[in-house]
């Protein structure tokens, strides 16, 4: 090893230190949320999902029963429906992370 590397060296285990120092004062910061808020959490993420899956089975099921169409409607409006609650809880999960790493 030659002298020249010993300044990145140096630079890397600073960078590092300032990195755990930074790690170290969020965790301080920002304390584990509690079991009832997390639960909470859950719940809405499920809900989220479940609710545009049932409301497009519902749909589809009168739309089905009004054509005489079998499973036409239900079976596509189903997936559309939890395509659309998946992608909301994946996107209410960033806002959650973000507003949290923004504060």
């Amino acid at each position: 090893m030659s002298r020249s590397d010993e300044p990145d060296d140096n630079e890397r285990l600073a960078h590092a230190a300032r990195q755990a120092r930074t790690r170290e004062r969020r965790a301080r910061d920002e304390p584990e949320p509690s079991l009832g808020n997390r639960l909470g959490q859950i719940g809405i993420l499920g809900w989220s999902i479940v609710i545009p899956t049932l409301l497009g089975l519902a749909i589809g099921h009168w739309l089905d029963r009004h054509f005489g169409t079998g499973v036409f409607f239900s079976a596509p409006l189903l997936m559309i429906g939890a395509a659309f609650g998946l992608w909301s809880a994946w996107k209410w999960m960033h806002r959650q992370t973000r507003s949290k790493h923004h504060d």
